[in-house]
């Protein structure tokens, strides 16, 4: 042990020195990313016996137990049912956990019982029906792979593969799939084990109510066990990027993604560089190629680079410069043009994690009807300096209506403006994310807009329910399906009304 950490201690030390002399060489831009990469440790420490915690790192809580699901079926579903009747008996509240990338406690019942749905992840995909048969509890990170020796990939998910299908469903999540509705609009059917451990199906045709509640509905109406998914064809996919004015920034994206058929995943970057605070756009648009051969999965690139590049932007005003600057110059003589679907979707948010003891990283996201999104812009313009938000990045994707799930986000064509947001991992540091936050969700509720609920539980009951007037019914129905409230998590503690 010591002669290996003393290798690596060796190994880190060349490294360094390597970077030290390109750093005198080049100047600024390479000591700035020295300095990212020497300082950028690991200090993500283990949470004490009979805690939990979830991506926010600020949730850390006592739970009774952490359970986890057999991998084999039959074990899986007898086994969870005893457990529900157990927590019923005891009185516990019951929180349903994959990859735990909310923020807001949605996967922790405290003094509760979190059932871990990893172990549960195996997959058959229907060739001809492209469906594929998947347990909740797998990552696209092992769907990705699996469908791409298959020639098949992910219709709709996040923008990142270290989620779980189970996960992504109790969020709704959307992606940067162009044209289409969140995830729930390619979901068949699935199972649901429900309160009382009986198993029902769900569609559109078999229990539509409850296939409506559980998809967005943050395992409150049961746990999801397996999945019908339509799965589309991988594709190659040719990159075009556009850097604009953020006035020019939404004609030439409509422009740019309406040309034609082929496109097939469309995003823009905006600028963060505080003294110009979305001026301009980066619009990313991926069209298809029928000729040529689809390039083989393999791992992501430049990612030392890009880490330091990223890290770097949270330390001032230089960082954000620097990063807008290799991505508008550096970046497109780097970046490859040709791209398989399946590489674009194949990176973790682990890339870029937040690893300091003293800070975590905080997104938000926000749904704005597109007349209304220049009004947005002006008013984060004026909000985030004004509360010292250290932003880290904004990125615009398109979403279509939601037709599916009941606690929808989606009712109609929206923005969306995922936004991250480094903040220090103490009281006061959470307090002014919250202040920040609640005028951030009260103009998006000005301008007829909504805010995403897989993050910081910082908006106020009274935000939540006018962002979302159904929530009243949509607790009623869980009580309804679950009425000694075995499915228990921080969010509903917070927002329900009785």
């Amino acid at each position: 042990m010591g002669g290996s950490g003393t290798r690596r201690r060796w190994i880190r030390l060349a490294a360094g020195a390597g970077l030290l002399i390109a750093a005198l060489a080049l100047g600024r831009p390479a000591a700035h990313l020295v300095r990212s990469w020497w300082t950028d440790t690991n200090e993500l420490e283990e949470l004490p016996a009979g805690f939990v915690d979830d991506a926010s790192r600020m949730n850390a809580t006592r739970v009774t137990e952490i359970w986890n699901v057999p991998p084999e079926t039959e074990a899986a579903e007898r086994q969870l049912a005893q457990l529900l009747q157990r927590a019923r008996e005891n009185g516990l509240g019951v929180s349903i956990a994959g990859a735990r990338h909310t923020m807001g406690g949605h996967t922790i019942s405290p003094d509760g019982i979190v059932i871990n749905m990893l172990p549960f992840n195996r997959m058959e995909l229907d060739e001809d029906a492209y469906i594929l048969h998947v347990q909740a509890g797998a990552k696209w990170s092992q769907i990705i792979p699996y469908l791409d020796v298959r020639g098949r990939s992910v219709a709709v998910m996040q923008s990142n593969n270290s989620f779980t299908v189970g996960g992504s469903l109790s969020v709704n999540c959307h992606g940067w799939q162009y044209g289409r509705p969140p995830i729930a609009s390619t979901v068949r059917s699935f199972r649901l084990m429900r309160a009382d451990g009986t198993i029902v199906r769900c569609s559109r045709r078999e229990n539509e109510d409850l296939f409506s509640l559980a998809l967005g509905g943050y395992g409150l109406f049961g746990i999801i066990l397996d999945v019908e998914l339509v799965v589309v064809a991988n594709e190659r996919l040719r990159l075009e990027q556009h850097v604009v004015p953020v006035h020019r920034a939404l004609v030439i994206f409509d422009q740019l993604a309406r040309e034609g058929p082929d496109v097939s995943l469309v995003y823009a970057r905006l600028n963060i560089v505080p003294d110009e605070l979305f001026s301009a756009v980066i619009i990313n648009v991926f069209r298809r190629e029928a000729e040529g051969d689809i390039p083989e999965l393999s791992d992501p690139g430049l990612v030392a680079l890009r880490r330091a590049v990223f890290r770097g932007s949270a330390e001032g005003e230089y960082g954000k410069e620097l990063r807008w600057a290799a991505e508008t110059k550096l970046q497109p003589h780097l970046l490859k043009k040709v791209f398989s679907r399946n590489q674009l979707l194949n990176e973790g948010v682990e890339i870029f994690q937040n690893r300091s003891a003293e800070s975590t990283d905080t997104l938000h996201e926000y749904f704005v009807p597109r007349t209304r999104i220049a009004q947005f812009l002006v008013a984060l313009r004026r909000i985030v300096p004004a509360h010292d938000g250290n932003l880290l990045n904004v990125t615009m994707r398109s979403v279509d209506t939601d037709a599916d799930t009941f606690l929808r986000y989606a009712d109609r064509h929206m923005l969306a403006l995922v936004m991250l947001f480094q903040q220090p991992r103490t009281a006061a540091g959470d307090d002014a994310m919250e202040a920040m936050t609640q005028e951030i969700v009260e103009t998006a509720l000005s301008l007829d807009g909504r805010y995403y609920l897989p993050y910081r539980l910082h908006a106020t009951a009274e935000q939540f329910h006018r962002a979302y007037p159904q929530a009243r019914d949509f607790f009623d129905r869980k009580r309804r399906f679950d009425p000694d409230e075995i499915f228990r998590n921080r969010f509903y503690e917070k927002y329900t009304l009785k």
